[in-house]
């Protein structure tokens, strides 16, 4: 008589389970439980009385959402005109405008920041610099001021709008050209027709896009701790960072984060809704291809408006960044008398804390992008195949973490893990598990829409043959997803090397990350060495992209989100 083959998948299922709730429920308990107590552990209400009081927990409080309104609206009216030329004009250049403005995604917003703070500090910044040489003003006078509330909302802008593009520039890419032909043979103009039936069918998308801007700019936290705070002013994300010197306020910190975790959980509903109400319905399987608007002399007006445009957060912050890291005086222009290698050398060869900060980040990267990957797989498995009871939970849980801004899961997990029985912190576990936390939904959606291209009665005939059900993931599901796994991997991998939020609330002296060196840098006012610092990320990055496009063929496309 023949043993039955064990079949691993039930505790490998459970054990998931468990994994997401250490990740996940564990550290947003604590954080309710720690908003509502007190230092000594006693239920309270006054850490809430505290935040909605005091002004130095009010006024962050109003300039966020100041600031994130105001960067909502500007990347709208950025973004839609933009979109528009792109998706709907004969613009010259708009496929290499397009790919500009995803490339912009490549760049972190808190390298952006950097960038722009040698570009406009009122002193030492180069524009700056070349308005007093051209204009003939004195040392103390200076064109811009980065260190402003309008400077840090042009700065966040400036990284932000791409995201409203790509989703204004898809709709419109989508919409059935015999909408706006009907409209013309009615006998509306080109910008009547516009105004009448483009602009309405892709509001909700605008509006979409507004929510994705808000939310960017309510939760970073880079941007606003380089900018912000030299300016004197706080945002929510640095005002919560700040609670943890020493001596730790951890309960107003948590009280602090749950506000900003409940309004990113009713604003990305609200954004699910809005995504989901169709401004119109194709009836038929074919629709005419979107109506291209002849632009004329305009064309190439618009297409330099554009240029400008990507200027803001490519040309000019890259050449910032290229020109503090080789000159021998970051605020002078580099040339022949005073270009230099120096920056490059003290960073890798004499700054002790590079090399360490390197590898703890290419071992986070690697680790994270491989487990991530391989979880969030086996969980859209289970999700798209049904595999076990309460699958919908674990859906669930799967994506939960994108309503968690990363700070906030920062500050659960140091209040989950520093203590037993888990004692995390002060460890790269920590930092494994937040990172993989914070990947996991992009990764589950992605690999959740490959499994559409598997049917199930592959898998079913490899069980009609005896194999268990991981077995039949491991033998016949994962390699027919081979390319969705290279992407899936190289997008959590870069999405770790870019990671500040969290890591700057669960960092120690011994797991620093290359972006935390980079802020820490900032401090220390080591503008070369963070230059280098800064370029050595962005080309990392792009090596993964290329390397990830190229390897897994032409069907893989990797593209960095926020």
């Amino acid at each position: 008589m023949k043993l039955r083959r064990l079949d691993a998948s039930a505790p490998l299922f459970a054990g998931i389970v468990a994994l997401l709730a250490i990740m996940i429920v564990a550290p947003m308990g604590w954080l309710a439980v720690a908003s509502f107590s007190d230092k000594q552990g006693r239920a309270t209400l006054e850490n809430f009385v505290t935040l909605f009081t005091d002004p130095s927990f009010v006024d962050p409080l109003i300039t966020t959402l100041i600031i994130a309104v105001s960067v909502s609206v500007i990347c709208c009216l950025i973004a839609a005109p933009l979109g528009w030329l792109v998706s709907r004009t004969d613009m010259p250049l708009s496929r290499t405008v397009r790919t500009l403005v995803m490339a912009s995604l490549v760049t972190p917003p808190f390298v952006g920041a950097v960038a722009w703070e040698m570009l406009a500090a009122p002193n030492s910044g180069l524009l700056n610099q070349l308005w007093r040489v051209i204009t003939g003003a004195s040392a103390d006078e200076s064109l811009f001021d980065i260190y402003t509330i309008e400077g840090l909302i042009f700065a966040l802008a400036c990284y932000t709008f791409p995201y409203v593009f790509i989703l204004v520039a898809n709709a419109l890419d989508r919409m059935p050209g015999e909408l706006e032909d009907a409209s013309s043979m009615l006998g509306a103009g080109t910008w009547a027709t516009a105004r009448r039936i483009t602009v309405p069918l892709a509001l909700p998308t605008l509006l979409a896009g507004a929510l994705v801007a808000f939310l960017q700019a309510l939760n970073l936290f880079g941007s606003p701790a380089i900018l912000a705070i030299p300016a004197g002013f706080h945002t929510l994300t640095t005002k919560i960072w700040s609670l943890f010197s020493f001596p730790p306020k951890t309960e107003l910190a948590a009280a602090s984060a749950l506000p900003l975790l409940l309004l990113t959980v009713a604003l990305l509903r609200l954004q699910a809704v809005m995504l989901g109400r169709r401004g119109y319905a194709v009836l038929g399987g074919k629709y005419g291809a979107p109506r291209v608007i002849r632009l004329g002399a305009w064309r190439w007006v618009a297409a330099g408006v554009a240029l400008f445009v990507l200027a803001m957060p490519l040309f000019l912050p890259y050449a910032a960044l290229l020109n503090t890291a080789f000159s021998r005086v970051s605020s002078q222009i580099v040339g022949p008398g005073n270009i230099t290698l120096h920056n490059v050398r003290f960073t890798f060869w004499e700054l002790s804390s590079t090399m360490p900060a390197l590898w703890n980040t290419l071992l986070l990267a690697v680790g994270a992008a491989t487990l991530g990957g391989a979880l969030s797989l086996v969980i859209a498995y289970i999700v798209a195949r049904k595999a076990m009871p309460g699958h919908r939970v674990l859906a669930f849980l799967a994506t939960s973490p994108l309503a968690i801004p990363g700070i906030v899961l920062g500050v659960g997990l140091f209040l989950a893990y520093t203590h037993p029985p888990l004692k995390l912190y002060g460890t790269l576990w920590i930092l494994l598990i937040a990172f993989i936390t914070i990947e996991l939904p992009a990764a589950y959606q992605q690999f959740g829409s490959a499994f559409h291209s598997v049917h199930p009665e592959l898998e079913e005939a490899g069980r009609m043959l005896g194999a268990t059900r991981l077995r039949t993931l491991g033998n016949i599901v994962a390699p027919l997803l081979a390319s969705a796994s290279v992407a899936t991997w190289c997008f959590i991998f870069v999405g770790v090397i870019r990671e500040l939020s969290a890591a700057v609330i669960l960092f120690t002296s011994e797991t620093k990350t290359v972006s935390v060196l980079i802020f820490d840098l900032k401090e220390s006012g080591d503008v070369g060495a963070i230059a280098v610092l800064s370029l050595a990320m962005i080309l990392i990055t792009i090596v993964v992209i290329i390397a990830a496009n190229r390897l897994a063929g032409p069907r893989v496309t990797v593209r960095v989100a926020s």
